[in-house]
């Protein structure tokens, strides 16, 4: 059962007023983890308000107060130091924002916060390092509405910062306002980014980076695209251009019709995708994915208490161990025997700090998530629970590995669920998913002391596993197991060898 401490936990609200859309996250902590209770986004379009002077027009106001009305409603049985609301790049241009945000601070009820740009950028960045797994070294971009944020970190610290006046609703109305997808367009939007970016782009390569993450309503949108086609969430040039390409064979935007694109995404979708292929271009990017957090969970996260002591992986697991009352012993047992035959193989896995190492350990200790809804389809029940639960800190590829390996940890195996995912090579993946399945084996009796002592190798194709001979004569059943698990492993072309 949930402990009533967690149940009634008090709710947290982040409000962002942006320049294309507002957005209000309403969360609380539940097992130690950030639960989403709920989330609304309005598309305000408030940069498409501003005229030549960058007055904000009243009807961009207008449309920007009713949207803060409904938001309103749901603050008030939040308690007031669990609130924060930021107003972002064009509340900072705008020359009659003072009236607007005393309206909106009188609507809410509470404090509007107008941030800087490089307060803007650093807390984007603070989302990123909160939500997502990646190198230590990472290069984040933000495409807003009327900004572009870039910053270069490492842990929770960051390196280099800035925040450019370049979005993809003020280049849509510089660019892109006759509705036409024309070459000309294209071409004169992205010269101008990367005549922006020109001065910054040594600065930032001197740096250098591992990892590129983004989390914008542009990278969201392409990531979208990608998985409609059932392809990794991995943006490459290659890709910008060939949307580019669809673009300009479609030739306006009220015809933009592309399979897993969004419709409200549709009228700004040519300007963000002519921005990042510029910062593509500019600093030499060779693949971005998709951030778990980006502005809203960067105030979220630093406002709960201790969220930098630990992992965000490590957050994740204890969470869903919490929730759905996972055996942590057991699985801690098959995670030690996973890693040990990981480690008797010499597969580049047995790296305690590797990424493979990593998700191995995660497999491990969710592989029974879907035991709490029944036994008989558990693995289906976990492998569901998997794909559709809040997994900050692994990315689309790296939870299709899991999915596929908590759904064929045990009796018959479908290598077409192993090669439909791209986080590993398939033969690397098969080899982990056999780590997993063995330990399982090993573990049947789910107690430390009758664990075996045992060596293992690999050659060509086989699995050497030897085993203690009166230890096979008192587990008859795990012997019957063994010799049936053979059967499943040569689906991926894989031979087990029981010896003494």
């Amino acid at each position: 059962m949930i402990s009533k401490q967690n149940a009634e936990s008090p709710l947290y609200a982040i409000i962002d007023l942006g320049s294309n859309s507002f957005h209000m996250l309403i969360t609380r902590l539940l097992a130690d983890s950030v639960q989403t209770v709920d989330k609304v986004k309005r598309k305000v379009r408030l940069a498409g308000g501003l005229d030549e002077e960058n007055n904000l027009d009243d009807a961009a106001i207008s449309r920007g107060l009713e949207c803060l009305s409904f938001f309103a409603e749901r603050l008030q049985d939040i308690p007031p130091e669990n609130i924060r609301v930021v107003a972002t790049a064009t509340l900072r241009i705008a020359k009659n924002a003072e009236f607007f945000l005393a309206r909106a601070q009188k609507i809410l009820g509470t404090k509007v916060s107008l941030l800087s740009g490089l307060q803007e950028a650093e807390t984007i960045y603070l989302g990123v390092a909160h939500t997502s797994c990646s190198a230590d070294q990472r290069l984040v971009l933000d495409i807003g509405g009327a900004s572009t944020e870039i910053i270069i970190g490492e842990a929770f610290a960051v390196k280099k910062i800035t925040s450019l006046d370049i979005g993809c609703v003020t280049f849509n109305r510089r660019y892109f306002h006759d509705g036409l997808l024309s070459k000309s367009n294209f071409e004169a939007a992205i010269t101008q980014a990367k005549s922006e970016l020109k001065p910054l782009v040594k600065s930032y390569t001197d740096i250098g980076w591992q990892d590129v993450l983004g989390g914008s309503g542009t990278m969201q949108a392409l990531a979208e695209i990608l998985m409609y086609q059932k392809r990794p969430a991995i943006i490459t040039l290659d890709f910008l251009h060939d949307l580019q390409q669809q673009l300009l064979s479609i030739k306006r935007v009220e015809n933009i019709a592309i399979p897993g694109l969004a419709s409200d995404r549709k009228p700004v979708f040519a300007s963000g995708l002519a921005i990042l292929t510029a910062l593509f271009e500019a600093l030499g990017i060779k693949q971005l994915q998709l951030s778990s957090g980006a502005l809203r969970e960067g105030l979220l996260y630093e406002m709960l208490p201790d969220m930098r002591k630990i992992s965000i992986r490590q957050r994740t697991i204890n969470s869903l161990t919490q929730k759905f009352h996972i055996d942590q012993p057991h699985a801690s047992r098959v995670n030690e025997q996973a890693c040990r035959l990981v480690q008797l193989w010499q597969l580049p896995q047995a790296k305690a700090h590797s990424n493979q190492r990593q998700l191995l350990t995660t497999a491990c200790a969710l592989h029974e998530v879907g035991l709490l809804m029944e036994y008989k389809h558990h693995q289906q029940h976990g492998a569901y629970i998997i794909q559709h639960a809040d997994l900050p800190g692994f990315d689309q590829s790296e939870r299709q590995l899991l999915v596929a390996l908590v759904r064929l940890y045990k009796a018959d195996i479908n290598p077409e669920q192993l090669r439909e995912q791209s986080a590993l090579d398939y033969q690397d993946a098969c080899l982990l998913l056999a780590a997993l399945r063995l330990a399982v084996i090993l573990c049947r009796r789910r107690r430390d002391d009758v664990l075996p002592d045992y060596e293992s190798r690999i050659e060509g194709y086989s699995i050497y596993l030897c085993l203690p001979q009166d230890w096979l004569a008192q587990h008859p059943l795990i012997v019957d197991e063994l010799r049936q698990e053979n059967l499943y492993l040569n689906t991926l072309g894989l031979n087990l060898k029981i010896h003494c």
